[in-house]
């Protein structure tokens, strides 16, 4: 900005905010920052509706409550709807000041992607935002702007959103590529290890498997260092349930490695053994990073996160007529003792076996009741099971239903954009 004084003022729709240049440079709002290289005043008015010189105060005729909110966002970080304003008029604002959706919080994106749903919206084209053509804002690419205030931070940004948004840019995408091969290799290794011939192979093979174990867990590790130094916050970063089941998948490989040197292998050391074995079978687990890539196991989660009180009623019922059934069986093919004593029933935890696989109609056959009374109760115990598995299930299928659309409609902005940069 080479004219006006080191003060700017911004006037929002009356409401006046007072900023140094510095400030006003590395302003996270694209067309905030973008006036501190305006050289003339006509340059100004392309981005702002009025600009009185002698004041150096830039007038913008937009929604004052919703760019308190956007400051706010600024400030701590955290973006969501004005109270009692319509989702797409605060999106227009966003969308304004360089803002996408992508910086609201989950809460407020599933209300968006609601309402765009509802109303058969689907491309930011189709939203009118209040921006002329000219203006690079309009360009999905631009309008996702980095919210830190120095160049080392928006460098950390680029960096996370590459390793925990894997549609975001064409790194971001190479880096999930590699990620899943290291992935689907290492539950191969897994798999292949657990064979009855896989200690006679390991023999001729011992250092190329080795090596391959080495350089999966050479990946992981960098991986999860990379995105724990770059996390917005460690603390929550390090509590996430995927990132747990990394950090307890890797380290059993350098306990290993440790004891090896120590003149200590790890099958030498009974129980400690054990839990070495136990925590590296935990690789498994790390399928559950491919949700990040694949839309179906991203709705499967988000269903089960947001339906958890329709599962743990779903969970409650089966136990309640579990134990019931389990009494009753007990009692009438053993503790009845009639004569013909069922010894498959003899306890009430054994003949919940039986009423579990009865109530979700698997039926194995190695347990079966032979009295009477017994058959009748396990005709009642099947019956009983599918009414009270299927009575939460509508609620759970609408939830599936409703996840996979936001998501997919989340899905398709994220390859818009990515198409626009590919082609730039």
């Amino acid at each position: 900005m080479k004219f006006g004084k080191s003060i700017c003022v911004l006037n929002v729709g009356g409401t006046r905010y007072a900023f140094t240049r510095e400030v006003i440079r590395d302003f996270p709002l694209r067309r905030v920052s973008r006036l501190h290289a305006c050289a003339t005043e006509k340059e100004v008015l392309e981005l702002c509706d009025d600009y009185d010189r002698d004041r150096n105060e830039f007038f913008f005729d937009r929604h004052a409550q919703a760019f308190v909110f956007i400051m706010l966002y600024v400030r701590s970080g955290k973006l969501r709807f004005v109270p009692g304003v319509c989702e797409l008029s605060f999106y227009t604002e966003m969308l304004y000041w360089g803002l996408e959706s992508v910086h609201l919080e989950s809460c407020c994106q599933k209300r968006l992607d609601d309402r765009m749903s509802d109303l058969g919206i689907d491309d930011l084209s189709e939203l009118d935002i209040g921006v002329s053509e000219d203006e690079p804002v309009q360009c999905p690419v631009e309008q996702v702007q980095r919210t830190a205030l120095t160049r080392r931070a928006k460098c950390l940004e680029m960096m996370r959103k590459a390793f925990e948004e894997p549609n975001s840019s064409v790194l971001a995408q190479l880096l999930a590529s590699v990620s899943v091969i290291f992935v689907v290799i290492s539950m191969v290794m897994l798999c292949a290890s657990t064979l009855p011939d896989w200690d006679t192979a390991k023999k001729t093979t011992a250092e190329e498997q080795r090596i391959v174990e080495a350089v999966c867990i050479g990946w992981f590790t960098v991986e999860y260092t990379l995105r724990f130094l770059v996390a917005r916050n460690k603390w929550d970063f390090l509590r996430k349930p995927l990132n747990i089941i990394d950090i307890i998948a890797i380290t059993p490989y350098y306990v290993t490695l440790a004891l090896a040197k120590a003149g200590m292998p790890g099958a030498g050391l009974g129980v400690a053994g054990v839990i070495l074995r136990v925590l590296r079978m935990m690789r498994v687990f790390w399928l559950m990073k491919l949700a990040r890539h694949f839309l179906g196991l991203q709705t499967l989660g988000l269903t089960l996160t947001r339906c958890y009180r329709e599962m743990v009623m779903l969970m409650v019922f089966v136990f309640v007529a579990m134990a019931i059934y389990s009494a009753l069986a007990q009692l009438l093919e053993y503790g009845l003792d009639l004569g013909t004593q069922n010894p498959d029933y003899a306890s009430i935890p054994a003949a919940a076996w039986w009423v579990i696989i009865s109530m979700t109609t698997v039926g194995y056959g190695d347990v079966y009741p032979i009295t009477v009374g017994g058959r009748v109760l396990g005709g009642m115990c099947v019956v009983s099971g599918i009414v009270l598995l299927a009575l939460p299930i509508t609620f759970i299928y609408h939830s599936f239903v409703q996840c996979y659309h936001e998501l997919k409609l989340r899905s398709a902005r994220s390859a818009r954009s990515l198409s626009v940069e590919m082609l730039k």
